[in-house]
C-alpha cells in the first residue's frame, strides 16, 4: 500500500472555508440584494399600483389642479389645489351659470399650435394630474357668466352686468373690483360658454378676446370639469359650489339658458 500517497490526499471537507471577511466582496453584496430583493420589488410594486391609480382617478373622475395665478380671487388663492370634478357634465349635466369650471383654451384663448417635446409634455401632464405641478398653459380655471342663448351686457347704470336683461350682482367679485371696466354686449352661440374670472382687474378672460374669430367664447367640450373643492391647503378644506346669483336670471328667448 502506498502509504506516501495515503498522507499526500487531502479531505475537501476538511479544507478551511474563508470567513465572512474573507468571502470576496461581490459574494456578500449578492447575498444582501438577494436579502432586499423581495421588499423592495413589493415596495415597488405597490407604489406603482397607487400612482397608476391616482392617475386613472385623476383622468376619470377627480383631477387635483393647482391655481397658478390670481384671477380667481377671492374664491380661490395661488397655490390652491382644488379637486376638479370631472363627472359633472359627463353624465347628462351642462355647464351652469355660476360654475367655476376648468378647462382647455386652445382654439379659443390661444392659438393650437406646436405643443413641444411629446415626452416632456407627458412627464408635465402627469404632474398636474397628481396636482404636483402646475397645469398646462392651455389650461384654465374661470366662472361661466353666460351659457348658450344668453345675452350678456356690461354695464347698467349702476355697473352690473346683465344676463338676459337681468342685473347680476355678484358676491364673489375681489374687493374693489368693478365687474368690467371693458364694455361689451355679446349674444353667447348655443354649444359654448362666456366666462369671467373673479379678480376682474387680474384676469384675462373672454373679454380679452372679443376680437378674435372665436369672440372669446369657450367649447363647451373643451371643458374638463368643475371646481368642487378646495382640497389644499387643509385650512382652507371648502366647497366651492355654485353662485346663486344668477337665480334670478330668466332663460334667453329662443334659447337653451
Amino acid at each position: 500500500m502506498d502509504t506516501e500517497a495515503q498522507h499526500t490526499e487531502r479531505d475537501p471537507s476538511a479544507t478551511p472555508q474563508p470567513g465572512p471577511a474573507e468571502r470576496p466582496r461581490f459574494a456578500r453584496s449578492s447575498a444582501l440584494y438577494r436579502h432586499l430583493d423581495g421588499p423592495w420589488r413589493k415596495a415597488a410594486a405597490l407604489l406603482t399600483l397607487c400612482v397608476v391609480f391616482l392617475l386613472l382617478l385623476s383622468h376619470f373622475v377627480v383631477q387635483p389642479f393647482l391655481i397658478p395665478s390670481g384671477s380667481m380671487e377671492p374664491t380661490l388663492q395661488v397655490g390652491d389645489r382644488v379637486l376638479v370634478n370631472k363627472l359633472a357634465y359627463h353624465l347628462g349635466g351642462t355647464p351652469r351659470r355660476g360654475d367655476v369650471v376648468v378647462f382647455d383654451g386652445r382654439g379659443s384663448f390661444v392659438q393650437e399650435g406646436d405643443e413641444g417635446n411629446p415626452l416632456g409634455r407627458a412627464v408635465r401632464s402627469a404632474g398636474a394630474a397628481l396636482g404636483l405641478t402646475e397645469p398646462a398653459e392651455t389650461d384654465y380655471v374661470k366662472r361661466v357668466v353666460g351659457v348658450g342663448g344668453d345675452r350678456v351686457v356690461c354695464c347698467d347704470k349702476r355697473g352690473r352686468i346683465e344676463v338676459n336683461g337681468t342685473p347680476v350682482d355678484e358676491p364673489y367679485l375681489h374687493p374693489g373690483d368693478a365687474p368690467s371696466q371693458v364694455p361689451f354686449d355679446i349674444v353667447v352661440p348655443d354649444g359654448t360658454l362666456w366666462v369671467l374670472g373673479d379678480h376682474r382687474s387680474r384676469s384675462s378672460d373672454s373679454r380679452d378676446h372679443l376680437g378674435e374669430p372665436g369672440g372669446g367664447m369657450v367649447p363647451v367640450d373643451r371643458v374638463i370639469g368643475r371646481a368642487d373643492w378646495i382640497g389644499w391647503p387643509l385650512g382652507r378644506w371648502t366647497s366651492v359650489g355654485t353662485s346663486d346669483a344668477f337665480a334670478g336670471v330668466r332663460g334667453p328667448v329662443g334659447g337653451h339658458g
